[in-house]
């Protein structure tokens, strides 16, 4: 034996015999070829499996990502294995051809040397080295005219043609290579696969439909060949031919071997297609169905993401808002489709007006990780979620303030009823934690444990990324954004002194979570604090009020806020006001009560402007071209103020409150008359009014100035 394989490395390379071209093409065959071939496959495999599709763009053709910078060869090789294979690939390529090449007079006598510039091209192509890819598959072509990897090495060619932006000789190369009539069915789907990425590159779009159309014909590849169909649906429901295109993804559904990802998307851009003449049901139950295959559970996000939008285009509010929810529960580790979903439930929360839970989902989708905040998509929601702060922090603070104030109004008994109930119920939420956290210790599951880091050996679920996400997850939903501190559920409600008295309270341990005591000792019991939270509560109803009329127009939740307001006994100073803004919510769905409360407004209040206002309208216009109008007398007023002639600056602006001025002017008027109070009656004055602006005209340049000025103020204290 080992003389045989003496033999058969010493045959020489330049002596034309049958043992030569035997022996070295065996070698080249079964050692060299064979062990390239299978690092190459490997390399594969990897990358294949490694790449990852975006199905919410139209996938490309050929599954490889090209990055921005092209390596050099041995450039940052080692770091990746995938990159490794190919290499490892080129170079027993390399071996091959250049110890076993036998060129005798012009000729190449061993008929394996084809395959090894075949496979040598493909490797560099894979590592995106085009250029060389390019030159190992011209020069097969033009030395081995009559190889049997022919015209596969032409179809290579033409698609390193197509990297290379040669998109025409590429058409050119595949045209006549498919007209010889040479390929077999493998080959054929290959080469019109390659002219639908040449014409996709160009953007012919429908001469890309028509070549895949060809190549899904053959359907020797099901891996290529279920990719091209998955391409085509989507290329059809560009050009609107939704039955087209529905075609195309349900013939996925039903072909076997294929890979999962295709299948699975294949029935959610069914469901995406969705139109008033399909069944909701029938597509509802076929994504049911995905759902009940535990091997789809990386899909399970997409799926019900899109079931919710098959409800909601149904009219099944409550089935969208289920699916949606159920879309970020089962998210895997997909941030664009989380961020799909949290969109999807934060619009439902906004459409159905409750804005402060669409504010924190919202909140939610601005703080997923790896989601592009620069994308129209995502300005518009961050414009939306600014749009609800304000809404967010009144509806917190009615929430708190209205718990305190109820635990407050209850006697001795209630108060110890309800607290124990609270406790008792806080004590089995604590025994369920530990004997969830007992069963993760006991079957080590590694997803719930920490997996690096100096806690990597520790299962306490506090030291859990997942769960912990999920816990400040809850949290943010159901209280905001709270700072850090003890007593944090009053701490919000006031400021000055009324929260220091309300927060400085012990760090809660064990003995005192479980006493009902320890909590009663917390609520307020001071007259002053009691009314202290009073007003937060009323001025809350107030501000969302207002927030509900001028920002949402959602007037019938408005007209709720304001007449609640009004219930309450508040400052003397806001009744008219809120009746007069009542009055224009109850126009727009109550006219009977709306006339009501104007007479009432026109008689008791006469003398003001509102009733001006009412009993005028034709008077609420903007005079531009007349110097007695509202515009020009503020004008005025502020150039006086800028030359200190403040008494004057201030009449004028008096002028304007007996007027029937546009009610967009009164923020600035109100400013102004704060700064002329800052000038004539000090500090205190000056704080009082700008605190009043911020109170009546929430949302407006002068409010969010004023509040600026305040906060200066403080720090400078």
């Amino acid at each position: 034996m080992l003389g045989i394989l003496a033999v058969l490395i010493g045959c020489s390379t330049k002596k034309d015999t049958f043992i030569n071209r035997s022996s070295h093409a065996m070698v080249s065959k079964y050692n060299v070829l064979y062990n390239g071939n299978l690092a190459y496959d490997e390399a594969k495999e990897k990358l294949d499996a490694e790449y990852e599709d975006n199905f919410w763009e139209i996938l490309p053709i050929e599954a490889i990502n090209i990055e921005d910078k092209i390596p050099m060869p041995g450039e940052s090789q080692t770091e990746n294995p995938v990159k490794v294979g190919f290499d490892k690939a080129e170079e027993k390529a390399v071996k091959a051809i250049q110890k076993h090449s036998m060129v005798i007079e012009g000729y190449e006598r061993n008929n394996q040397i084809d395959e090894a510039y075949l496979l040598l091209g493909k490797s560099r192509y894979f590592s995106q080295r085009f250029v060389p890819a390019r030159e190992a598959f011209t020069y097969a072509l033009e030395k081995y005219p009559n190889a049997n990897l022919y015209y596969e090495t032409k179809i290579w060619k033409a698609k390193t043609d197509i990297r290379l932006q040669n998109e025409l000789l590429a058409i050119e190369t595949l045209d006549n290579t498919i007209k010889s009539g040479n390929l077999d069915e493998e080959l054929t789907e290959k080469a019109y696969t390659a002219m639908a990425m040449a014409y996709n590159q160009l953007d012919s779009l429908q001469k890309t439909i028509d070549n895949l159309k060809l190549a899904t014909y053959y359907f020797t590849n099901k891996n290529q060949g279920a990719r091209n169909l998955f391409i085509l649906g989507q290329l059809y429901r560009e050009q609107q031919k939704i039955d087209s295109s529905n075609m195309m993804f349900e013939a996925l559904t039903y072909l076997k071997k294929i890979p999962r990802k295709y299948m699975v998307h294949g029935q959610i851009e069914r469901a995406k297609n969705f139109t008033e003449k399909d069944s909701t049901d029938a597509l509802i139950f076929a994504l049911r169905q995905l759902v009940d295959d535990r091997e789809n559970r990386a899909y399970f996000d997409e799926i019900y993401y899109q079931a919710g939008l098959i409800a909601e285009k149904k009219g099944i509010k409550d089935k969208a808002k289920e699916y949606f929810a159920l879309s970020i529960l089962m998210n895997s580790n997909k941030p664009y489709q989380k961020s799909l979903s949290y969109e999807a439930l934060g619009n439902w929360y906004f459409d159905n007006a409750e804005f402060a839970a669409a504010g924190k989902y919202y909140d939610s989708l601005l703080q997923i990780p790896n989601v592009d905040l620069n994308s129209k998509r995502v300005r518009r929601i961050i414009a939306k979620n600014k749009s609800l702060e304000d809404v967010i922090f009144y509806e917190n603070e009615l929430k708190v303030s209205d718990s305190i104030l109820y635990l407050a109004n209850l006697n001795e008994a209630g108060q110890k009823q309800y607290f124990s109930e609270y406790v008792e119920a806080l004590r089995k939420q604590d025994e369920l934690i530990k004997i969830q956290q007992d069963r993760m210790n006991a079957s080590g599951n590694e997803f719930l444990g920490a997996t690096s880091g100096p806690r990597a050996n520790e299962k306490f679920y506090f030291y859990n990324t997942p769960v912990v996400q999920m816990g400040k997850q809850d949290f943010k939903n159901r209280f905001g954004n709270r700072a850090l501190t003890d007593n944090w559920i009053f701490s919000q409600l006031a400021s000055g002194n009324v929260t220091q008295e309300i927060s400085q309270t012990e760090t809660i341990d064990l003995e005192q979570r479980y006493d009902p005591l320890y909590y009663i000792q917390s609520i307020p019991k001071e007259p002053k604090t009691l009314d202290s939270i009073t007003n937060i509560r009323n001025l809350a109803h107030y501000n969302l009020g207002l927030l509900y009329k001028e920002q949402f127009k959602e007037y019938e939740i408005a007209a709720d806020h304001f007449e609640k307001f009004l219930s309450f006994n508040p400052q003397e100073s806001y009744i008219l006001p809120a009746k007069y803004q009542l009055y224009k919510c109850y126009e727009q769905f109550k006219p009977d009560l709306g006339n009501k409360l104007a007479k009432e407004i026109v008689t008791d209040y006469s003398d003001s402007k509102y009733a001006q206002i009412i009993s005028h309208p034709e008077e609420v216009i903007s005079f531009e071209n007349n110097e007695s109008s509202p515009e020009n007398v503020y004008k005025q007023a502020y150039i006086c103020y800028e030359e200190g002639e403040f008494d004057y600056s201030l009449s004028l602006l008096n002028l304007l409150d007996n007027s029937a001025e546009i009610l967009t002017l009164e923020p600035k008027v109100e400013l102004l008359k704060a700064f002329i109070a800052l000038k004539k009656e000090g500090k205190e004055i000056y704080t009082k009014q700008l605190n009043e602006l911020i109170i009546q005209f929430p949302n407006t340049e002068e409010s969010n100035y004023a509040k600026i000025i305040l906060a200066n103020m403080d720090e400078k204290k």
